[in-house]
C-alpha cells in the first residue's frame, strides 16, 4: 500500500512538473506571438500611412488603403451596419439603397448647404421680374459645378440648395468654383451681383422619400448659417475626410456652439490652394 501511494505521489509530482514546464513554454509562446502581432500591426499601420501621393492614381490607392484601415479598426459592421442597419427603423429598403448610391466607401456622405445672403431685401430691391433672372443665373452656375464634381441635388427651396457628394474634396472644390464663378456671370453682374453662403459637413445620414435626415444634416445646415456671403465653411469632420494633398486650404476658426447641437464645434474656412 505504501509502495502504491509512493508511486502515485511520484506520478503526481511528475505531472505537476510537466504542467509547470508546459505552462512556462505556452506563456513564452504567447509572449512571442503577441510580439509578432504588435510588429505586424505596426508594419500595417506604416503601410496604411504612405507619403502624400503625387498622382491621381496614387490618390485613388491611398483612399482604398484609408478605407481598409477603417475596416481594420471598426470592422465592416462598424462602417456599414451603423449607416444602414442601425437606421432601418427610419429608412425603407429603397431609402437605404439611396444612401449606398451616394455614400463613400466608409458609409458617409458629404452634405453641402447654400443660400443667397440677404435674398429677401435683394428680391424687394430688384423686383420679381429681375429676381427670377437672378435665380436662373444662380441656379445655372450652381448646377454646372455640382454636376462637374458629381454631386446630387437633394432639394431646393427658393435660393437654397441641399446637395450631397460622395467625396469631401469634391464638395469643397465645387463650392470654391461656385464662389469664383458667381461674380463672373454676366447676368448677375448686370443686377449688381449676389453673395452666397455655403456650409459643408461629412457624416452618416438617413434617407427617406428622396430626402435626407438626421443629426448630420442639421450640422451641415448650422455650419452654413455661420457663413457670410462669399464664404464657404466646413466642419471638423470635413477636415478629417480630406487627403493631406487636397487642392484647397483650410483656415481654422474659433470653436463655436451650434443651435440644437451639444458641445463646441471647430469650424474651418475653405480657401483656394495658394499658388
Amino acid at each position: 500500500m505504501v509502495i502504491v501511494l509512493g508511486v502515485l505521489c511520484a506520478l503526481l509530482v511528475g505531472i505537476i512538473v510537466l504542467f509547470a514546464r508546459d505552462r512556462s513554454r505556452l506563456q513564452a509562446q504567447l509572449a512571442d506571438t503577441q510580439h509578432h502581432v504588435t510588429q505586424l500591426e505596426s508594419d500595417l499601420d506604416a503601410a496604411l500611412r504612405p507619403p502624400p501621393p503625387s498622382t491621381s492614381a496614387e490618390r485613388t490607392v491611398r483612399r482604398v488603403l484609408r478605407t481598409a484601415s477603417r475596416v481594420r479598426v471598426h470592422g465592416i459592421s462598424g462602417l456599414i451596419q451603423s449607416t444602414i442597419e442601425d437606421l432601418q427603423s427610419w429608412a425603407s429598403d429603397d431609402a437605404r439603397a439611396d444612401i449606398l448610391n451616394m455614400a463613400a466607401s466608409d458609409g458617409t456622405v458629404t452634405l453641402f448647404f447654400s443660400d443667397i445672403e440677404d435674398s429677401t431685401p435683394l428680391n424687394d430691391r430688384l423686383g420679381d421680374a429681375a429676381w427670377v433672372k437672378v435665380l436662373a443665373a444662380h441656379d445655372r452656375v450652381l448646377r454646372t459645378r455640382i454636376e462637374q464634381y458629381r454631386g446630387q441635388v437633394v432639394k431646393t427651396a427658393g435660393d437654397g440648395y441641399m446637395v450631397t457628394f460622395r467625396d469631401a474634396e469634391a464638395a469643397c472644390r465645387a463650392a470654391l468654383a461656385i464662389q469664383r464663378d458667381l461674380p463672373r456671370d454676366a447676368t448677375l453682374r448686370r443686377f449688381g451681383g449676389i453673395h452666397i453662403r455655403i456650409g459643408i459637413h461629412t457624416g452618416q445620414v438617413v434617407a427617406l422619400d428622396g430626402d435626407y435626415f438626421g443629426r448630420n444634416v442639421a450640422m451641415a445646415a448650422r455650419v452654413a448659417d455661420l457663413a457670410k456671403g462669399g464664404e464657404t465653411l466646413a466642419s471638423d469632420a470635413v477636415r478629417e475626410a480630406l487627403d493631406d494633398d487636397a487642392a484647397l486650404e483650410l483656415e481654422e476658426l474659433e470653436a463655436v456652439q451650434l443651435k440644437g447641437l451639444t458641445g463646441e464645434h471647430v469650424i474651418w474656412r475653405i480657401l483656394p490652394k495658394a499658388a
